[in-house]
């Protein structure tokens, strides 16, 4: 079990008695980042920006888009000048909080791109999970991987009816390689309590978050790239990335900070920054194991509309999330992982609805993260080639195997490289704005109440007819 080490200083903004909660005699650690980075050990702050600087690249965020970006850069031309600006350290945004699945989702559905530009997004995503388990085998990189594909299940009358829509469109796409299963075929790999079926599919494993973008930092900076941690981006205009520490001037300056976007300016409406929380169990014994199986470990995810998302770690632990307050007023952020006691009381109970063999053991930690999230749910990559300045981001919560096929993309188009990437329909896509608040803040808060509304409508009825909360939320939202 955890037994609460903390952040040195603490967590900004949280009272120390916050950051612990009991739980059948057990304690869970309330942020220190993530329960990933609490395992590894917090890192050793980098050298900060020593001043003013000259480069050919200045990646701003050093989270998994930034830092894939970089390492692919130097992979393709050694000789290029590059360094990334980081305003915490490596990894300590989504890309060291998230719930490990590294899993070929297209943010936004294939169909946006047309039955060509679909399939091709597709491909390329399935060849990039295959990709990222490569680097990590080359670079020497242990992220506890094991590619047991995803497995999402349905509880309800209604969650069938969504899977077997799914399972029905999965199947008129190529490369998406999908398999409905009935009750039993579900309960033979992970025995969810009430699963009345399951859509799964080969390319996804689980990861270690931490473990991966720490290892992918230390492989960029082998490649000679400088990661300037403990330095604040305020601006980032063409020619320059402007710092609390100096001005870094480049020809190409690219925007890696996804759900910390909202923070720079002139990008306050560009990304929603999107709360989502996980907790984590102390380790299962053996026993309890038996009685669940997920021997496979197999991502594991639902067809609600507040949807859930797990992994059986490397120590046997559950780790479980999903959305607790999902936007906080004005784009504010959490304080490092800090999450809610009413979030934290929330996904305990669901987890204990999932696996009830697993509710007499105790809750270990939780925390949270923000999610880049575009006015219409597409995940996109550019590069404006007459300012310079590239981006990529808004994956939704889908970003652990996206931000690789960016980063490759981006070292593309920076290298003026013909290549299938940067002919992918993502590249160059822009959603329109965010409203501004209270707008903002009073259309999430209404599409996720009415959310959970149809989850507890669908829950208590047989019906297979998606409820009319939900449908309403889907069209305000814009899915």
């Amino acid at each position: 079990m955890l037994t609460g080490r903390a952040y040195a200083g603490g967590v900004p903004g949280v009272e120390p008695e916050e950051r612990f909660v009991l739980f059948n005699g057990g304690v869970a650690v309330n942020g220190n980042v993530s329960l990933w980075w609490d395992d590894l050990g917090l890192p050793a702050t980098r050298r900060a920006l020593p001043g003013s600087l000259d480069v050919d690249v200045a990646i701003v965020g050093a989270g998994f888009t930034g830092l894939w970006t970089a390492y692919y850069l130097k992979t393709l031309q050694p000789d290029l000048r590059v360094a990334v600006l980081e305003q915490r350290f490596a990894g300590f945004g989504a890309s060291g909080r998230n719930g490990g699945w590294l899993t070929n989702s297209v943010t936004g559905g294939r169909a946006r791109y047309g039955r060509e530009g679909g399939a091709a997004q597709q491909r390329a995503l399935n060849e990039t999970v295959d990709e990222v388990i490569a680097v990590a085998a080359r670079e020497g990189i242990d992220a506890d991987i094991v590619k047991g594909g995803e497995l999402e299940v349905a509880r309800s009358a209604a969650q069938l009816a969504r899977l077997r829509a799914a399972a029905a469109d999965a199947a008129a796409w190529p490369h998406t390689d999908a398999e409905m299963w009935d009750a039993a075929e579900t309960a033979a790999r992970v025995r969810v309590d009430g699963a009345l079926g399951g859509l799964w599919h080969p390319h996804c494993a689980r990861i270690h978050p931490a473990k991966l973008v720490s290892g992918l930092a230390a492989a960029v900076e082998r490649l000679g790239v400088p990661i300037h941690e403990s330095t604040r981006v305020v601006e980032i205009a063409p020619g320059r990335a402007v710092t609390d520490r100096g001005v870094v001037r480049a020809a190409h300056v690219i925007r890696a900070t996804e759900g910390f976007t909202a923070g720079l300016q002139h990008e306050h409406r560009t990304w929603l920054p999107m709360n989502s929380s996980i907790i984590a169990t102390a380790p299962l014994p053996a026993e309890v194991w038996e009685q669940i199986g997920w021997a496979g470990r197999e991502t594991l995810g639902d067809f609600a509309h507040v949807y859930m998302y797990a992994q059986r770690t490397a120590d046997d632990r559950i780790a479980f999330g999903g959305r607790g307050v999902p936007y906080r007023y004005g784009s504010r952020v959490d304080h490092d992982g800090a999450t809610q006691q009413r979030t934290i009381r929330a996904l305990t109970a669901l987890l204990r609805r999932f696996f009830p063999a697993a509710a007499d053991v105790p809750i270990d930690h939780a925390w949270s993260g923000v999610l880049g999230v575009p006015r219409d749910w597409a995940a996109t990559v550019g590069l404006d080639r007459a300012t310079g300045l590239g981006w990529a981001g808004g994956y939704v919560g889908t970003g652990v195997t996206a931000t690789n096929l960016a980063g490759r993309t981006l070292a593309d188009l920076v290298l003026e490289r013909d290549t299938d990437l940067v002919r992918l329909r993502w590249v160059g896509h822009r959603a329109r704005r965010w409203e501004p608040e209270p707008l903002r803040w009073t259309a999430v808060a209404a599409i996720y109440t009415a959310y959970r509304w149809a989850d507890r409508l669908e829950a208590s009825r047989s019906s297979q007819r998606t409820a009319w909360p939900a449908r309403v939320a889907d069209a305000i939202a814009g899915r």
